[in-house]
């Protein structure tokens, strides 16, 4: 199956669930290119956006797992070239 590049910006509502998001990240570190976490104190948000390099099956296994996280919400968009 062809690799596509994308990316998924996560907003992190609730830091109870940090630890199982970054063992969803961790388990898929292989299409991971690249993260960046930017905290908003003054909110008490942060946010992470990845960018990944997969298949179109990898992509949607880490987005679905992140989607079934409370407190945090993902959204991605995946590159059609």
């Amino acid at each position: 199956m062809e690799k596509r590049i994308g990316a998924i910006l996560i907003l992190i509502k609730d830091r109870e669930f940090v630890q199982k998001l970054n063992e969803i990240l961790s388990k898929h570190a292989s299409i991971i290119i690249g993260r960046q976490g930017i905290p908003i104190r003054d909110k008490g948000l942060s946010i992470i956006s990845v960018v990944v390099e997969g298949t179109t099956d990898e992509f949607s296994t880490l987005t679905g797992q992140l989607g079934r996280l409370k407190g945090i919400t993902a959204r991605s968009i995946l590159a059609k070239e």
